[in-house]
């Protein structure tokens, strides 16, 4: 067996991550000038933001499901990954090209088609190496992944003062391109993940294995329900709370520099997470790191400074990456082998639902509840009563399963 494939692949994941991070970046960007141009009114942007999400909603746990399911049937489901992301790229590109003039029906068609079609760069990529690579080493390519999106994240608000005054056909059309020549390594990528995984003696065919679930209970709804309360903790966080923080003790022109620094912390956390999501299994992981993210959210709430305050977002990013990708590398083992899909694809929903929430909230004024003394007090706490709760819950669980595993030690696989 070659270590060194897996290591490749996940690094191939990373990049595919990252080309798609920033074309959604791009998207948001460009929406209310696309919008406008369709005859869009730009008070319905945001709703248009919320259709996108509600369209992740279901395709990415659709798209998850239907990913194991044709790899269970043929061994393969690289191809319509591929297939799937040349649309996308294909409907992506075509919008800033099409909507001038264009009906609102049409803009609305595209981006629909374009977030549907997407889909299929979230789950798929994780089920690939759920199912093919080995156990022990899937925490660490589950952080090369994140590492992908946080770097994409940590860039976005630089490329949004850059790309303020550029014709939107150039981002449109080098971030289609680019995503779509990184996406063709897909097919490869799985069949060298494939090789890997038939000359390990230890691995049995997916129709053979025992799923993860009858190695010991873990009640995967209340895992769920920690998993949006932890996921609607960073979307307040960070979309909501984080530029009000910052605007304490500096002026809005200092945000682009200011707003990345959670996303380092995020980026830093990912390789330390790995190494503890290996030992210790990603309930565990995930749980105590939100324990620390709720520390890290009301430290940012009491900061007397500047200083203390870019501390404490460090903090809360790292401890968002522990979360996030311990959370995917407990999916993907309990998932193992058959429904690495399903389960990658449920969280990937979680995070979407978590979106479509917190834009909800803005569509509803949530800007004016930030206003009012009582309403913005508790929007500023929600966070850290949120990771609390997520991270109180998921260690209960844990220490649940510890439990199990000490009357029956024949059911020993992590989670």
């Amino acid at each position: 067996m070659k270590p060194s494939v897996p290591r490749r692949v996940g690094l191939f994941v990373a990049v595919v991550q990252f080309f798609f991070a920033l074309s959604w970046t791009v998207y948001v960007i460009y929406l209310p000038q696309l919008a406008a141009q369709a005859g869009i009114p730009k008070p319905a942007v945001i709703y248009l933001l919320m259709l996108d999400q509600l369209v992740f909603l279901c395709s990415d746990y659709a798209c998850g499901v239907a990913s194991d399911r044709m790899a269970n049937a043929n061994g393969r489901f690289g191809p319509a990954v591929l297939a799937a992301t040349v649309v996308s790229c294909l409907a992506f590109l075509l919008l800033p090209y099409v909507t001038p003039g264009a009906p609102p029906a049409l803009f609305i068609a595209l981006t629909v088609l374009w977030a549907i079609s997407s889909s299929a760069l979230r789950a798929p990529p994780l089920n690939l190496i759920g199912r093919y690579a080995p156990q022990p080493s899937q925490p660490a390519l589950v952080a090369l992944t994140m590492l992908g999106l946080g770097v994409a994240a940590a860039i976005s608000p630089y490329l949004g003062v850059t790309l303020r005054n550029v014709d939107p056909r150039w981002p449109f059309a080098l971030s289609s391109l680019t995503l779509a020549l990184t996406t063709l390594g897909i097919v490869a990528a799985e069949r060298a993940l494939q090789r890997v995984a038939a000359s390990a003696t230890d691995v049995k065919p997916a129709s053979a294995a025992t799923p993860a679930s009858a190695s010991g209970p873990l009640p995967w709804a209340l895992g769920m329900l920690a998993a949006v309360l932890a996921a609607l903790a960073f979307q307040v966080h960070v979309f909501l709370n984080s530029s009000p923080l910052y605007l304490r003790y500096a002026s809005a022109a200092d945000l682009q520099h200011l707003l990345p620094v959670f996303w380092v912390g995020f980026n830093l956390g990912l390789w330390p997470a790995s190494i503890a999501t290996r030992r210790y299994g990603g309930v565990a992981v995930m749980g105590a790191a939100g324990l620390l993210a709720a520390a890290a959210a009301s430290l940012a709430q009491m900061a007397g400074g500047l200083g203390m305050l870019l501390a404490a977002q460090a903090l809360a990013g790292l401890a968002w990456s522990g979360v996030l990708m311990s959370a995917f590398s407990a999916a993907l083992v309990f998932g193992h082998t058959g429904r690495e899909g399903r389960w990658s694809g449920a969280l990937s929903s979680v995070l979407a639902l978590a979106a479509l929430l917190r834009m909800a909230a803005l569509a509803g004024g949530a800007n004016a509840f930030q206003r009012d003394s009582g309403l913005g007090q508790m929007l500023e706490w929600a966070p850290a009563v949120l990771w609390l709760a997520a991270g109180a819950l998921l260690i209960a669980l844990w220490k649940s399963r510890r439990m199990t595993v000490a009357i029956d030690p024949a059911r020993r696989a992590p989670v």
